[in-house]
């Protein structure tokens, strides 16, 4: 368990090398690393959605790749397809970059759902299929899908069913004042985050052997069944709750379970406290609930639910 606890210091450590502030994106990315799930994230463009993932995948060993989504991006363009070879009078796989450990895919909401859907298989499955022929993906396949909060034309809303399939939604908002004077000196001398990672100064510390192995010790970190049925309890409230129209599903309960582990490891600990619950309960359901129009109307939003159902739901001791 210590090994796991520093090898997760060592990589935020080389990540703050470049990644300046940031810290709930950077702690949502890890746990969909470890626990092997994916992550939402929704941010304005140039507060650093690419170059975490970058960073990540080069402080862990991991391959990267990125996907600009646009209304003409095809299903092949991801998963790729078999193109015939003249000199070989044969077809032969050109795969796409969803076989990458780490995949960025960029404003996962401005292709239709047709394209979206390519990824459904690929995140539940860990695989997928081209032509008939299934293909395994790597080991440590994690997607981060971006939104921009913002500009809504033209974009086309993930279903519910691809949203389910995302761990954690997470905000990456800007710099605060200090942070990004830090980040002015530092373009000022030559050390703009994007040099310093080009110039390979962010290392390796975690092989992919030994983040597989470091997964697997996750089971070792305690849930206390009072945690467990304080986890359900808030899951099952979201279904009950007059303003819901659409609650959260077993799903949400295993992503609480898993997100809470990784946490609790990150705040250096070898069980799960309520406070872990309560931290990871926002990014977990925000986006899988669906109020009443009617709620919506009157200016409830899913942030309001969430915390009411937080006050409501008795806390083990």
């Amino acid at each position: 368990m210590n090994l796991l606890t520093g090898a997760l210091a060592r990589v935020r450590e080389e990540t703050a090398k470049v990644v300046i502030g940031q810290d709930a994106p950077v702690r949502a990315a890890l746990i969909a690393i470890l626990t092997g799930q994916h992550v939402l994230i929704e941010g304005v463009p140039g507060v650093a959605k690419t170059l975490l993932v970058r960073t990540l995948a080069r402080a862990m060993g991991c391959s990267f790749a990125r996907i600009q989504f646009t209304p003409d991006l095809m299903p092949a363009d991801i998963i790729g397809t078999n193109v015939f070879n003249l000199q070989r009078n044969e077809f032969s796989l050109v795969k796409g970059p969803v076989f990458s450990s780490f995949l960025l895919a960029d404003e996962i909401n401005r292709a239709p759902a047709k394209t979206q859907s390519a990824l459904l298989q690929a995140m539940q499955e860990r695989a997928v299929t081209i032509d008939r022929e299934t293909f395994r993906l790597p080991p440590h396949f994690t997607v981060f899908a971006t939104q921009n909060p913002i500009e809504y034309e033209g974009t086309y809303p993930l279903p519910e069913a691809q949203k389910d399939r995302f761990m954690l939604k997470v905000s990456m908002d800007c710099p605060e004042r200090g942070e990004e004077l830090e980040l002015a000196r530092r373009m000022l001398a030559g050390e703009s985050p994007e040099a310093v990672l080009e110039r390979g100064g962010v290392a390796q510390v975690v092989t992919q052997d030994e983040l597989a192995a470091h997964c697997a010790h996750l089971g070792g970190v305690g849930v206390r069944d009072e945690i467990a049925a304080y986890i359900v309890d808030i899951v099952r409230r979201t279904r009950a709750e007059q303003a819901v129209l659409v609650g959260a599903g077993p799903r949400a309960t295993q992503a609480l379970l898993l997100s809470c582990r990784v946490n609790a490891l990150l705040e250096g600990r070898d069980f799960v406290t309520p406070d872990d619950v309560k931290a990871l309960t926002a990014p977990v359901l925000t986006h899988r609930l669906v109020l009443r129009p009617e709620y919506e109307i009157e200016g409830l939003s899913v942030p309001d639910v969430v915390a009411r159902i937080l006050r409501e739901v008795p806390v083990p001791r």
